[in-house]
């Protein structure tokens, strides 16, 4: 609750308790100091909502909401009720009933300023376009100021932005727009920045370029002046638009002149040069070739103009600019690329870069600079490069060991310059096992020796020598993918571990960390390193998935739970914050951000990420909790979960991950693709799908009527059984297909460079057999459904089925729980060796065991019913000769079968625990010496404990839910 300046109504001095309460938390006194004001002034309404927002903050939603309503049915018109009514809609998530507030206040005080524009910023709040427009008029009306009058204008650039008819857009709205503008134009009204900024909006959306090039050179142009060449840099926008190819280069080699380190304006020189030169435009004779000065038509003027740049850099006492040296190699390429031989004027390209590294190797920005233009090498020069360079780093004399470390953090920054270049030209892929690791033992010296430049470090401040920690783990893992040794893995974790020691904000090492004790099956470390990371606003959307992957697939059910929370916290709050954004760019006339606002709060609401992170913590909590703290079916209604509605926006879906985030310096060969970005969202969705119908199927599961319904007759279309049991099918043959479709793309998927996306879920799904275990449990419930409407008497068929359906979801149980058998960690020739694709297969055991007690529970709801019946008629005959039914006999065998399948999975887990438990890693020897020194050993040691630890937690909680699970099953008897 915000501080409240001093007023002159002395209801504000007795209310100020209450809102002391309620800004310190202590939400139960704030209601009692209400209780006892409002029993002294009973027509104090803004106490009572005062009352409600402790209500609402105690749980009391109800009490609250109804409180609020005797309020705001009242109309209120004084400023402490509507801000409070205002405060707790929105706590509610109700801002629609704000506007229903402003509304009634204005019609009240028709000319009050502020509730003017309250009732503007609260359509605002939930998108009412249309109405903003009438209500910022309205304003203007009242108070007639310039602000008001371009609210009303931008809510109608907002319509023509969100109507579904583009049409629409440019024959209605936009003109619209654009007349009430040139009203105030006409007028010399035009007063700030922001009003000509939209004006320019308009009109570009309207694809009116030559009437905004004209506005932005004329006298409105000459408010534009809050960005660095906000003017030019729109007139470039709207030459490059209308194809004005002399106009952009002139203004390119104008602004260049000024300020020759300007990247974009290279760019935008060299495109419009060989669009000339393609036109074979040539200037006038007489007169300025155009109106923003001289044109260059000929590469031998861009080299000249290029070569210049240079020079005048070269002659600087003070440090160069970087832009014409690399406008030098821009040049290189296009020429290159337009097979044209005046590319020799400018130099060899080798000892070009040789020359920029030689002015900026001591940069950390040098490696991308000289990357970019690498491919210009031949193949047979790469090693005399990287020798060539190697001269240019004064290291000192070589010592014992053989190597001669730099004097400085300069000289470290090169040595560290030409070693990532050595990487992004192959020259370490290609190095055999020998070389790799003698490679590895430099790095490490260079990595310990530098270390001594960061003693003074804050711990927040990453040490100079970090990068060749990061390339010793990028070595090692290459060692592990090529040959097969883990003892690569162990190694590199204890390298990143020691890193971490000395750097412990460094965020790639953690990321490598996380990425590489996940691949180890290793959940429990990686939640403490992903909150270290810190990760704000939108990161949780572009690298929360390196976390939520693997939450819920390593048996960590607690950690995976918070993790999902970490991420859709986030998303929630997104929708209320994106909506302060956007009336704060309305408040300062920050028109060209709010339909940036509106594009990142969609981006957000389609993200993959965010249905994934949705779909896994519902399904988690069936897992965990259904049938165990309350029945599927309360669970499923808890959720709000509607089977028949698919809420995922799959034909708009996001792909917002940062597949990037981990530095990467491999050769182009070895790169992500766009095949590869391609396929890891084609299998991702694909998973999705079945997750998003497995948890639908589930819903339509606990939903289904549990009513016998009479035989033969038409209740059973009446009381939606029918409707539910047709939802079951529909959403079955969906499952199938995507099943399909899913058995194709893991045929065919490319493996990706373990730095690349982690691969989904999706092939152990499908290898382990969990899906098709699931979806026959759940196809078994449609069968059983039939039996209910037909009875025992005339089903002798369909009992024979059913039961064969028992034994076979037995059967594949049994297949998918061999399936987990083996070590997941063990010790071989001294060895440390993982299997986390067994813990993997464990916890699809675990979830299909769930579905399959869910569909057994079912199976008892629906067998009951018909029991009692059956014997109600044998003491009705006084028979008891009559032989038990084939699928309740049935049913008693596979409830006693299940329950011995649980049991094995028990021991097994029990057995896994007892062998993790008697490990004894500090027996392993991990080698002393040259490969690791006794310290190294320790921080390697320290990581495969943690993976020890972590297996052991992710065992317990996988046998706490399978025992849970085990007691659920005795109830099943009949």
């Amino acid at each position: 609750m915000a501080a409240r300046g001093h007023v002159q109504d002395p209801n504000d001095r007795r209310l100020r308790p209450i809102y002391d309460y309620l800004d310190n938390g202590n939400n139960k006194m704030a209601i009692q100091q209400a209780d006892k004001l409002l029993k002294k002034h009973k027509d104090l309404h803004c106490a009572k909502v005062l009352k409600a927002i402790g209500l609402q903050r105690t749980g009391k939603q109800d009490e609250a909401f109804s409180l609020a309503q005797e309020v705001a049915t009242l109309e209120p018109t004084d400023d402490n009720s509507l801000q409070a009514l205002t405060i707790l809609y929105r706590e509610m998530h109700r801002p629609e009933l704000v506007t229903k507030l402003y509304e009634a206040a204005v019609k009240k005080v028709p000319l009050s300023e502020e509730y003017h524009s309250h009732l503007f910023m609260a359509y605002a709040r939930v998108g009412e376009y249309k109405k903003m427009q009438q209500a910022g008029m309205a304003l203007y009306k009242t108070v007639p100021k310039n602000p008001y009058y371009f609210w009303s204008v931008m809510s109608l650039v907002m319509q023509a932005i969100s109507a579904q008819d583009e049409k629409l857009a440019q024959t209605m709205f936009l003109p619209l727009a654009e007349r009430m503008v040139e009203k105030m134009v006409k007028e010399e009204k035009i007063e700030a920045e922001a009003e000509v900024q939209l004006y320019f909006m308009i009109l570009e959306r309207l694809g009116k370029c030559v009437e905004a090039l004209d506005m932005v050179r004329g006298p409105l142009g000459e408010k534009l002046t809050s960005e660095l060449r906000s003017r030019e840099n729109k007139c470039m926008m709207m030459y490059q638009r209308l194809q004005l190819w002399p106009e952009c280069n002139a203004l390119s080699y104008k602004l260049l002149l000024k300020n020759p380190d300007d990247w974009q304006f290279y760019l935008s020189y060299f495109d419009s040069l060989f669009h000339l030169m393609d036109m074979s435009w040539s200037p006038p004779n007489e007169g300025k070739h155009c109106v923003e000065g001289p044109v260059q038509t000929t590469v031998a003027e861009a080299v000249k103009f290029v070569v210049d740049r240079m020079e005048e850099e070269d002659k600087k006492e003070s440090r160069p600019l970087r832009g014409p040296y690399m406008a030098c190699l821009e040049l290189i390429h296009r020429l290159r690329q337009r097979g044209c031989p005046d590319e020799q004027e400018l130099g060899d390209p080798l000892e070009l870069m040789l020359q920029f590294f030689g002015k900026f190797g001591d940069k950390p920005c040098c490696i991308t600079d000289l990357k970019i233009y690498l491919h210009l090498l031949p193949p047979e020069q790469h090693t005399q490069f990287k020798n060539r360079l190697g001269e240019l780093v004064p290291l000192g004399e070589v010592g014992e060991d053989g190597f001669g470390f730099p004097g400085d953090t300069k000289a470290l920054q090169r040595h560290l310059c030409v070693c990532q270049l050595s990487r992004v030209l192959g020259l370490q892929h290609a190095l055999d096992t020998e070389g790799k690791l003698c490679l590895i033992t430099e790095l490490k010296a260079h990595y310990h020796y530098g270390l001594q430049f960061g003693k003074s470090c804050l711990k927040t401040e990453l040490q100079f020598s970090d990068t060749y920690c990061l390339m010793v783990a990028h070595v090692y893992i290459d060692l592990w993918t090529e040959t097969g040794d883990e003892n690569m893995l162990w190694q590199c974790l204890g390298v990143l571990e020691e890193g971490l020691s000395f750097s412990p904000s460094n965020a790639q090492f953690k990321l490598l960390l996380l990425l590489l004790f996940c691949r180890l099956g290793a959940f429990q470390p990686v939640v403490d390193l992903y909150s270290s990371l810190d990760a704000k606003h939108v990161q949780h959307d572009t690298i929360g998935y390196l976390l939520t992957r693997y939450a819920g697939s390593l048996g960590q059910f607690a950690a995976a739970s918070q993790s999902y929370n970490f991420s859709l916290r986030f998303f929630h709050s997104n929708q209320k914050d994106t909506s302060e954004y956007i009336i704060q760019a309305y408040k300062y006339g920050a028109f060209e951000k709010i339909p940036e606002f509106i594009a990142f709060r969609t981006r957000l609401n389609q993200s993959l990420h965010f249905a994934q992170v949705r779909t896994e913590r519902m399904l988690l909590d069936l897992y965990t909790e259904a049938d165990i703290t309350s029945s599927l079916e309360e669970s499923v209604k808890a959720m709000g979960l509607c089977p028949e509605e698919d809420d995922i926006p799959w034909d708009n879906m996001r792909d917002n991950r940062d597949l990037t985030v981990l530095f990467s310096w491999d050769p182009k060969d070895r790169e992500l693709t766009e095949e590869h970005r391609r396929l890891s969202l084609q299998e991702e969705l694909v998973w999705l799908k079945v997750r998003s119908l497995t948890l639908r199927l589930l819903a339509s599961l606990a939903l289904l009527g549990h009513a016998p319904s009479s035989r033969n007759s038409d209740k059973a279309n009446e009381n939606g059984v029918s409707a539910k049991s047709s939802t079951l099918q529909t959403l079955l043959s969906q499952l199938d297909l995507t099943l399909q479709t899913a058995a194709q793309i893991t045929e065919k998927q490319t493996q990706c460079s373990f730095l690349g996306p982690p691969s989904s879920r999706l092939a152990t799904a499908l290898s382990s057999g969990s899906c098709h275990c699931q979806a026959s449990a759940l196809r078994l419930s449609l069968t059983l459904q039939e039996l209910e409407a037909t009875g025992l008497d005339d089903s002798s068929e369909l009992q024979t089925q059913i039961c064969n359906s028992f034994k076979s979801l037995t059967g594949q149980l049994q297949e998918l729980l061999s399936r987990c058998k083996g070590e997941m960690l063990e010790m071989k020739d001294s060895r440390l060796m993982t299997q986390p694709s067994l813990l993997e297969t464990l916890v699809f055991f675990v979830e299909t065991v769930c579905v399959v007690l869910w569909v057994a529970s079912y199976s008892a709801s629906v067998l009951r019913p018909l029991k009692s019946s059956l014997q109600k008629k044998k003491k009705k005959k006084k028979d008891s000769s009559t032989a038990m039914p084939v699928v309740l006999s049935g049913f008693q065998e596979w409830t006693g079968s299940l329950q011995g399948v649980v049991t094995q999975a028990l021991d097994h887990v029990k057995g896994q625990e007892a062998s993790l438990t008697a490990l004894k890693l500090a027996a392993l020897t991990l080698g002393v010496g040259q490969a690791q020194t006794q310290e190294e050993c320790g921080f390697t040691r320290a990581a495969m404990d943690k993976v020890q630890n972590s297996y052991l937690g992710s065992l317990q909680e996988l046998g706490d839910l399978l025992r849970k699970r085990a007691d659920s099953l005795k109830s099943l008897k009949f």
